[in-house]
């Protein structure tokens, strides 16, 4: 039995399709670009800005101490409430849920702290004490400390700063905008590679019937350079194919065809010089005949099966018990007994005259190389039906069952290599199940013979 291929394992996160492949690679190169151009922003946009509104903030606080060093002291906590009063109304309303979150400061924002800190001279002993020099209240304003020293002693004061800079960098209409570009994006792929992988379904579909001995349908040859650069490649290659099938299929009909005429005036000349020539030289002569006349056949056989003529048949509905009941009587005529194991099958469009010759040649090949009884099955799983011819003889060896399914090739067993033959029977039989969509398996262990078993789709070609 041929071995199948298996997949190539692959981990469970990386898709195995390209369409797949591609949307990943897409999701992944768009989330990347999104934190460049962050990164991009921070540096070029958002860090500029820290640095000019620290200035701006620090002129401003500067301002705000030089006048309450000039209000008197009782005016100075009056001044100090009507300035965070009025940043508090100038600032966005926070959600309560919110404000513990907010308590804290974002990086962005303790980078504008500390650089308003550096250009106020917060670290100064003078105004060193244990308390925080900025915070955030619960209506989300950042505040300032500040500390007035006066002759009546340091005065501390929290000054509200209005709402100048945003305390977050990555806000919702950025992570909405990532999602959006991504979506497009991710469609705009699927768009794409639903145009590539259409041509490359066609072209999977056309080796598969070139496989199986089948003309393929044409490609087309419009579309993307690219694209139509396959088609025609490969319905240049396809026709070259079949080119060379039709001359070596007209070679050998012809050949096998020629070597029929002196064949048979040899078996003339055998039959009119039987009288005057020794009989058992005459019998071996006759059977010598017989023997390269079947060799022609076979080439014949091999010649005609997936030529034009040959794919005139035209598939019809049939039942293979029928048709193994037939190839029985067939047999019993020439004194060999075939015992049959019939299943329950459904009927199947065959091309009935193509598939009795390669139930004939696996029967006959069963006779020749092995060892009565021959056995003949039939059947239905789950991969379609099936036809199965087994002997008793001594086998064939694993490595030699694809070996044997070539042209020409021919088992090495003792019991299989003096049995006359050109080594055409299973690939007729071959060419025969591979253009009706199915396949031959081969099974056998040595010293228990050999099982053919030609598989057939249900709905026929596959």
């Amino acid at each position: 039995m041929t071995p199948r291929a298996t997949p190539q394992a692959t981990g469970g996160w990386w898709p195995r399709s390209l369409l797949g492949r591609n949307l990943l690679l897409m999701a992944v190169l768009i989330v990347l670009g999104q934190l460049v151009a962050a990164v991009l922003v921070r540096q070029m946009i958002f860090q500029p800005r820290v640095a000019q509104v620290a200035d701006g903030v620090a002129r401003n606080v500067g301002a705000l101490r030089a006048g309450l060093q000039a209000l008197p002291p009782a005016q100075r906590a009056a001044f100090v409430q009507a300035f965070n009063q009025q940043a508090v109304r100038s600032a966005p309303p926070v959600a309560a849920e919110n404000a513990a979150r907010r308590a804290l400061l974002s990086p962005m924002e303790r980078q504008f702290v500390q650089a308003v800190s550096r250009r106020l001279g917060a670290d100064d002993a003078a105004t060193n004490t244990s308390q925080p020099v900025w915070r955030r209240d619960s209506t989300g304003v950042l505040a300032l400390r500040v500390v007035h020293q006066g002759p009546e002693g340091a005065e501390t004061y929290w000054l509200n700063l209005p709402s100048v800079f945003p305390t977050r960098e990555f806000t919702g209409a950025w992570l909405a905008a990532t999602l959006a570009s991504m979506l497009l994006a991710l469609l705009g792929a699927w768009w794409l590679q639903r145009h590539i992988n259409r041509p490359l379904a066609q072209v999977v579909a056309a080796a598969r019937q070139l496989a199986q001995g089948q003309p393929p349908a044409p490609l087309p040859e419009d579309g993307p350079e690219e694209i139509a650069t396959v088609g025609r490649s490969f319905n240049h290659m396809a026709h070259s194919l079949a080119a060379a099938e039709q001359e070596r299929a007209l070679m050998l009909a012809g050949v096998s065809h020629d070597l029929r005429t002196p064949l048979t005036k040899l078996r003339l000349g055998v039959e009119i010089a039987g009288a005057q020539v020794d009989a058992p030289l005459a019998a071996s002569m006759a059977r010598s005949i017989d023997e390269m006349d079947g060799i022609v056949g076979q080439f014949l056989q091999f010649a005609r099966v997936g030529s034009s003529a040959g794919e005139a048949e035209v598939p019809t509905p049939a039942s293979l018990n029928d048709l193994a009941q037939a190839v029985a009587e067939a047999q019993a005529d020439h004194g060999r007994t075939v015992r049959l194991a019939l299943g329950t099958l459904p009927d199947v469009p065959v091309r009935p005259q193509a598939l009795r010759r390669a139930l004939d040649n696996l029967v006959e090949n069963a006779w020749r190389h092995g060892t009565p009884p021959v056995l003949l099955r039939t059947g239905a799983d789950a991969d379609g039906v099936w036809l199965e011819v087994q002997d008793q003889g001594p086998g064939i060896a694993p490595a030699e069952l694809d070996r044997i399914r070539q042209p020409f090739a021919r088992g090495d067993g003792a019991a299989r290599s003096g049995a006359p033959g050109a080594g055409l029977g299973l690939a007729i039989v071959e060419r025969v199940v591979r253009s009706h969509g199915g396949r031959l398996e081969l099974f056998s262990t040595p010293g228990a013979g050999l099982r053919a078993r030609l598989v057939l789709p249900r709905g026929g070609q596959a």
